[in-house]
């Protein structure tokens, strides 16, 4: 027992008291996306209630922060249209991503990002920092990043967005619910899959009930984490997003009968791994740190290469697309590979047989982040703003290291590559999976509106199924917002069922009765982790994905009534669990029901191992009915024309909205 645990807890308990809240619109998740729902519902005159299970000045996956603003192709700058660069991002991943919220992404990115601005947010290189350099617009004053000819990323001063954001909610008016972790999702007369009614949480500080009563709900929750490496002692800063995002809103979703797809696609990854490093604490040529250069223990250059394979000799040639490529969409390091037969969309990366260069004796490791030998204004853009602004690097990396000394004008910073794998994105053990920590990923399927197939259940961020980073969290959210405010003029509130709520307040207080046979929380979320990486890994078959169902209903039998908790904080991680338990048995059962396997999706069945058949290049969707899972599909490119689709709606959702964005005091 810790020296905490014997200290008194500090807030007034009160179990099972209830307070209830109305609301036009409700919002489940208060981080980026759930915010920016929150002010447009608010926009158009909407009653908004946020319900947040920390606290919305700094929760959620992009709450430190936020360095590069992706895919806005409506900006001036633009070399690409929103179309095309849309139809590439989901050509790059084979299909597998969601068109509908790209093309909101690429659409709107540069209109949300102005709205931001009015906020109070920096977006432009006001104090001519970078002045003359090749990726800054002199005119816009707008910084670009990686396509330098194309400028559709754009680099911003991301760090302090979320509590900006949280003011506005509060300007308009928005109920923010903090430390309220939302346990389930009402329905009219607690009927399956009838439209929605509302949601319930429970404080974690204090324990007590809270009901909202809505017209509309949009689930704006995290994606699932946790369920295949669990280790509460290694994981720290290790985990991508914080870790208490665990797909709570999937698992309540999924509870009601929603539709989900891509459920089956998980991937080896760094980040499920107890032995990775603080992202973006060493030296690495991705993302945040590209086009940085990366030289041996010698000082001898890593060759960078285009997608032509031609040699790039100067730090500029990294940020242009080859010979005959119209824009590239991402370079970087050896694992930022387009889509097999997509090469036209790889961007100029490190060369890709280094290891193999390494092993030879060409190259003499450690490997370093060399920032020094670089142009003065590239040095100051990876150190000072990507790395400043970046998620969780503006104190722990960019302060901490500068204050220890560090100075990327004279010093080099390690980097873990090929020590003992690929640094930030080193091969892990098979069992080392991970589902949504990076990447497209699984998760609710939507229409047009971002509604689900739960009449008034919408979703946004990254809830939505093929979803990805902080700038698609926050138009999906921004458009959601308007949709669920429109859907829910003129309606009544669905009745609420006293027996589902009766029925909820029974299984999230079960934990705190006392128990001869108790379990922790993290006892249990090891068990599940267990159970997945046995059953559910890299090798997968038909009698292996039984097994597995077979374990993971025996634990949600036998060993979530043991489940123990004497605080409230204690309560919210067993219920976590719980959830973590529930997205477990989803990823099982669409395991179970693709049969065939996948590239795109990492997706490998030993009984099935032809790989990405015409006749599953489609969408398996997923649904718990009544008595049984269902199974649907969806053609690739269900959603039809992205602009046709897109600009009615938009066009409605501009003139809904009532007021103006707050301009800063």
């Amino acid at each position: 027992m810790s020296h905490f645990d014997s200290l008194p807890w500090p807030y007034p308990i009160k179990y099972g008291e209830q307070t209830n809240y109305d609301a036009d619109v409700l919002v489940l998740g208060g981080g980026i996306a759930g915010v920016w729902a929150a002010i447009t519902a608010a926009r158009t005159g909407a009653r908004v209630a946020i319900m947040e299970k920390g606290d919305t000045r700094r929760s959620g996956a992009g709450g430190t922060g936020c360095d590069h603003w992706q895919w806005a192709a409506d900006n001036p700058g633009s070399g690409v249209t929103p179309n095309e660069l849309s139809n590439a991002l989901v050509a790059n991943h084979g299909g597998w991503r969601n068109g509908m919220s790209t093309y909101i992404q690429c659409a709107s990115g540069y209109e949300t990002l102005l709205e931001l601005e009015a906020m109070g947010a920096k977006v432009r290189d006001v104090d001519d920092e970078f002045a003359g350099a090749p990726f800054r617009d002199e005119k816009t004053k707008l910084l670009y990043a990686y396509d330098y000819d194309n400028r559709f990323v754009i680099r911003v001063w991301g760090a302090n967005f979320k509590p900006l954001l949280r003011m506005e909610c509060l300007r308009r008016g928005v109920q923010i619910v903090d430390r309220v972790n939302a346990t389930t999702l009402l329905t009219e007369n607690g009927r399956h899959g009838a439209r929605i009614a509302g949601a319930a949480g429970v404080n974690t500080r204090t324990g007590a009930y809270v009901v909202v009563r809505a017209k509309a709900v949009v689930l704006a929750t995290n994606r699932p984490q946790r369920v295949f490496t669990f280790s509460s002692e290694h994981r720290g800063v290790t985990a991508f997003r914080g870790a208490s995002n665990v797909g709570n809103g999937h698992a309540m979703a999924w509870r009601i009968g929603a539709e989900f797809t891509m459920m089956e696609k998980t991937i080896r990854s760094p980040f499920a791994s107890p032995y990775s490093y603080p992202p973006y604490g060493s030296g690495n040529a991705i993302n945040t740190w590209y086009p940085c250069t990366i030289v041996d223990a010698n000082g001898k250059e890593a060759p960078w290469v285009d997608v032509n394979g031609k040699v790039l000799t100067t730090v500029e040639e990294r940020c242009h697309p080859a010979e005959g490529q119209k824009f590239f969409i991402m370079g970087g390091g050896n694992a930022s590979q387009p889509h097999p037969g997509l090469k036209q969309y790889g961007g100029p990366r490190l060369i890709p047989d280094l290891e193999d260069r390494m092993m030879r004796g060409e190259f003499t490791p450690p490997f370093y982040a060399d920032m020094t030998s670089m142009p003065d204004y590239e040095r100051r853009a990876i150190w000072g703003l990507m790395v400043g602004q970046e998620g969780r690097t503006r104190i722990p990396v960019l302060q901490t290291y500068s204050e220890g000394g560090f100075d990327p004008a004279r010093d080099m910073l390690q980097t873990y590559d090929f020590i003992r794998g690929h640094g930030m994105r080193e091969p892990v053990a098979p069992q080392e999976r991970t589902f949504g920590e990076i990447g497209v990923s699984g998760g609710m399927m939507v229409d047009w509106d971002m509604m689900s197939n739960i009449p008034g259940l919408f979703g946004a961020g990254d809830l939505l199924f093929g979803a990805q980073d902080h700038s698609h969290a926050a138009t999906t959210g921004r458009y959601v917002g308007a949709r669920a405010a429109l859907h829910a003029q003129g309606k009544d509130f669905a009745g609420i069922s006293e027996e589902q709520i009766v029925r909820d307040k029974e299984r999230v207080y079960a934990p705190l009765t006392a128990k001869p046979d108790s379990l922790d929380w993290k006892e249990l979320n090891a068990g599940v982790a267990r159970v997945m990486q046995n059953y559910c890994g890299e090798v997968k078959n038909a009698e292996l994905l039984s097994l597995g169902e077979m374990w993971l209903a025996d634990i949600a039998a036998n060993e979530v009534p043991r489940l123990a908790a004497d605080n409230p904080h204690k309560l919210m991680r067993a219920l976590d669990v719980a959830d973590i338990l529930t997205c477990a048995q989803m990823i099982v059962a669409a395991s179970q029901r693709r049969k065939a396997s996948s590239s795109t999706l990492h997706f490998s069945r030993l009984d099935y191992p032809d790989l990405d058949p015409p006749d599953w290049q489609k969408f398996l969707v997923i649904r718990k009915g009544e008595t049984d899972i269902e199974t649907s599909y969806r053609p690739h490119g269900f959603w039809g024309d992205l602009e046709a689709n897109y600009a009615p709606r938009a066009a409605e959702n501009r003139s809904a909205l009532r007021h103006k964005v707050s301009s800063a005091a």
